[in-house]
């Protein structure tokens, strides 16, 4: 009855305003209160939620990941979670094209969507047009393909070959990141273009800036879930340990049992950096992972167990800081890209949430669907914030520890390092001795 209702109301603003439905992202440190908000406001607006979770969207490991409960995804409907085995490959640009057909699905039929989640790239890969679709998902007439014997070539002879065709490009990536590198001849060989060149058109369209294309849906809300650095250490502090109580070990000993167990056999090391390997707590584990149920009860597998609590909340408590680093820097920093609206909520108060948080953005929502003023406004730009480099810069080789950097922040943040300055008077002492 109510989505009746509600699609009548968005139907008469449509027509007498002609506005266009909101997309809701709703942002924030993990562990800042994203899945309440999103289901209140799903359920308030009979809306559908798009995960923004590079690790949720694989199948297991359903507490180390922090998903939505079964019960709580029953409440509304949910998109991309549990959607790929955990040895899929996918890429920001899959996740991008799979979300982009269901948000414009959602709103031909007049539902406002939601994105909710920690990854901040995949929410910016929405956000603005950016990036270059993957190679053969556009169709092209030009005759270029990838030599089948590309992928067998060496990390710098690949490298070397984008030098000589994308020198722009290949300045940019890593010589190790093979991935990339290969990404960005297949785009060259796919489309006819430098990958360069097809960034370099996005960047200098209308709405374009040093950061890539424009705002792909220019009516965005977006909520930024706030909350006091020492009341969020507190708060992942604890629900570590309540990951822990609702069965967090015994969930990574069968992934780690049914995936990894073999590989270790066969003497292959795990590979921490692809998929869900990489979701924060299982590498904290490793070691107490591959003890004997036995080795795990002396002091020895105790030590290794406590090692592995105080380093899961150690790095939950970094990439927190993290993601409030990437909001700062990539929404209220930048002055050269269209950016939407975005509504600091406190969620200091837990026992205030629906005072603070929900009832807040409830009422932005509406007074956006209205038209009329809200009583809420959106934080303020950070004009004094130094803002990171883009991902555009170039890489820098350290001679004195033979080392490649991407990145004017990486660069300069090696060459303060206490390692660097070792190897630089180590090196200067045995020029002396040379001498």
């Amino acid at each position: 009855m109510f989505q009746r209702v509600f699609n009548k109301i968005i139907g008469f603003y449509k027509l007498s305003s002609n506005m266009s439905l909101p997309l809701i992202v709703i942002l924030g440190s993990t562990g800042s209160g994203k899945t309440k908000l999103s289901l209140e406001l799903a359920q308030k607006f009979s809306s559908e939620i798009i995960g923004a979770d590079s690790m949720q969207v694989y199948k297991g490991l359903d507490i180390i990941t922090a998903k939505a409960t079964k019960d709580e995804q029953n409440l509304a409907t949910h998109h991309l979670i549990d959607v790929l085995s955990p040895t899929e490959e996918f890429t920001v640009v899959d996740y991008r094209d799979r979300a982009l057909n269901i948000i414009d699905r959602l709103l031909s039929e007049n539902k406002i969507p939601i994105i909710v989640g920690g990854t901040n790239y995949y929410i910016e890969s929405i956000l603005w047009k950016i990036l270059i679709s993957e190679p053969g998902s556009v169709k092209t007439n030009k005759p270029g393909i990838m030599p089948n014997n590309d992928h067998e070539l060496s990390n710098e002879v690949l490298h070397k070959k984008l030098q000589d065709l994308d020198p722009v490009m290949a300045r940019r990536l890593h010589p190790n990141d093979k991935r990339k590198v290969l990404r960005s001849l297949e785009v060259l060989y796919r489309n006819g273009k430098r990958h360069s060149d097809l960034l370099a058109e996005q960047q200098t369209s209308e709405g374009g800036s040093s950061t890539g294309g424009a705002l792909r849906y220019p009516n965005t809300i977006i909520f930024w879930l706030q909350c006091n650095q020492n009341n969020l250490d507190e708060r992942l502090n604890k629900r570590v340990d309540l990951m822990i109580e609702d069965g967090l070990l015994n969930e990574l000993e069968s992934f780690h049992t049914q995936y990894n167990a073999n590989r270790i056999k066969n003497e292959i090391e795990p590979d921490y950096t692809k998929g869900i390997f990489q979701a924060i707590g299982f590498k904290e584990f490793h070691k107490y992972l591959l003890l004997s149920p036995e080795e795990r009860k002396n002091p020895e597998g105790e030590k290794l167990f406590s090692t592995g609590v105080a380093d899961l909340k150690m790095v939950t408590r970094r990439y927190a800081r993290k993601q409030t680093r990437w909001i700062v820097n990539r929404f209220l920093a930048r002055t050269d890209r269209q950016v939407p609206p975005v509504y600091g909520l406190s969620t200091d108060d837990i026992n205030k949430f629906d005072e603070n948080v929900t009832n807040a953005a409830i009422e932005i929502i509406e007074s956006c669907l209205s038209g009329t003023p809200s009583k809420y406004n959106p934080l303020p730009k950070r004009i004094n914030v130094k803002t990171f480099p883009n991902s555009t810069a170039d890489t820098n080789r350290c001679e004195i520890c033979n080392r490649i950097f991407v990145g004017e922040h990486q660069w300069a943040a090696h060459k303060k390092s206490s390692k660097h300055k070792r190897m630089a008077m180590k090196k200067k002492k045995e020029g002396e001795v040379a001498k």
